[in-house]
């Protein structure tokens, strides 16, 4: 009973913080622009609480999985001077966005305190070792050796490194050494390591989250929410560990896999493919543990984190991760609520709130992004558009938004149960 109460705290904190936030964006943007507020609200449904300020209603709702912030004007047009209607189109954008900004900038910088503290300083790009088998030996690289630039690319750390390997499939590239001052030119072919490769991600009990379009596991049928239970009839007993070091025996090709979909056991032969990775065979050294170099690294961290939420929103239009592998309220409140520690749900509240903001901006209609785009549409026509279009396509948008969430949701009750 302990443990419900304390995840529903948890959901409820999380939650509950993040929507607030995205509709105090709204507000405070809103009397910048002095634009009235009728109602202030967190959550849905029925009233819990609520005060009625100068001009502004207060409340809270019975539901924590959303919130608005009702303007004069906002749903029909009014002839109030202060109506949001009656504001400039880059007033009411401002307006729009605000909410969505916030998020992702709380979400920035709340990534960037956790990488800078629990990170510690970045990896330079001075040499610490060199590997047996491995193209840095082989050319005769040393410890404290720096490697300066690789395929004409700057480098200063080895994220470098790593991003220059992985866009150059094992092509002859040059690279650059400086040793004690001198400047050393190899042309290189990376050492080839091959990694197995199934398209099966995996949450810790061992339920498949997702799988990959094209991959193996797609091919032979198996589906997002399945749980693997055995392999080669070996019971897996849900440890996410285990089934990786199954995965990545030496000699092991061919697999037997028992799924576990609905109640119902399937046995499935999986055959992994072979993907090549590139390595210099070097490993580097860390640069001294001071307060700017923590910051680099938190900079550095941040960056590739918020790159990493839009290529996933890329891959959902290209079709490259299906809708049925999104994750509503009721997974993500499950995945809160599995947060062992306050590391966890830190990292949790900075994605969420990033991934909030940023599909918040997307120009769907009922989103802020589509209320945005529908005011750019204004601008350039110089005229707004008629009312009831407009509310038809607000209607339109909400409509498929519901469809969706009730189909997320849906998947995230599979994937829990």
């Amino acid at each position: 009973m302990l443990g419900f109460i304390l995840a529903a705290i948890k959901i409820i904190v999380l939650l509950g913080f993040l929507i607030f936030i995205h509709e105090l964006g709204h507000f405070l943007v809103a009397k910048l622009c002095k634009v009235k507020v009728n109602e202030f609200a967190i959550g849905f449904g029925p009233l819990i609480w609520k005060k009625q300020g100068k001009e502004t209603k207060y409340a809270l709702r019975l539901l924590p999985l959303g919130g608005f912030v009702s303007m004069e004007g906002e749903e029909e047009r009014s002839e109030d001077s202060r109506s949001f209607s009656k504001a400039s189109i880059p007033k009411r954008i401002a307006i729009c966005a605000a909410g969505a900004i916030v998020n992702i900038v709380f979400g920035l910088i709340v990534y960037f305190i956790l990488m800078s503290v629990t990170l510690g300083p970045y990896v330079s790009n001075e040499i610490d070792t060199t590997l047996n088998d491995f193209v840095a030996q082989e050319i005769g690289l040393q410890n404290g050796d720096k490697v300066i630039e690789l395929d004409g690319n700057e480098i200063k750390s080895q994220i470098d490194i790593n991003k220059v390997l992985e866009n150059q499939n094992g092509e002859e590239i040059n690279i650059k050494i400086d040793r004690n001052g001198e400047i050393l030119e190899y042309n290189i072919k990376p050492t080839e390591v091959p990694s197995k490769y199934t398209g099966i991600y995996l949450d810790d009990d061992c339920k498949i989250v997702t799988v990959e379009k094209g991959s193996p596991a797609e091919e032979q049928g198996i589906k997002s929410n399945d749980e693997l239970i055995a392999i080669n009839n070996e019971s897996v007993n849900g440890d996410t560990q285990k089934v990786v070091e199954i995965f990545n025996t030496e000699g092991l090709n061919t697999m037997l896999l028992t799924i576990k979909r609905g109640n119902e056991e399937i046995k499935i032969e999986l055959t992994p493919d072979y993907i090549p990775n590139y390595y210099l065979g070097a490993t580097f050294k860390k640069t001294p543990d001071n307060f700017i170099n923590r910051c680099i690294n938190g900079g550095v961290q941040t960056t590739e984190f918020m790159f990493s939420i839009i290529d996933n929103l890329k891959q959902l239009f290209t079709g490259n991760v299906g809708v049925d592998q999104m994750m509503g309220p009721v997974g993500i409140s499950e995945t809160v609520a599995k947060t062992d520690d306050i590391q966890d749900f830190i990292y949790l509240l900075a994605l969420i709130s990033l991934s909030l903001g940023v599909t918040n901006l997307l120009p769907i209609p009922a989103l802020d992004g589509g209320k945005i785009l529908i005011l750019l549409i204004e601008a350039i026509r110089k005229k707004p558009l008629k009312e009831q279009t407009e509310i038809n396509i607000q209607l339109l948008g909400f409509s498929i938004l519901i469809a969706l969430a009730i189909f997320v949701t849906y998947n995230d009750i599979l994937r829990i149960f």
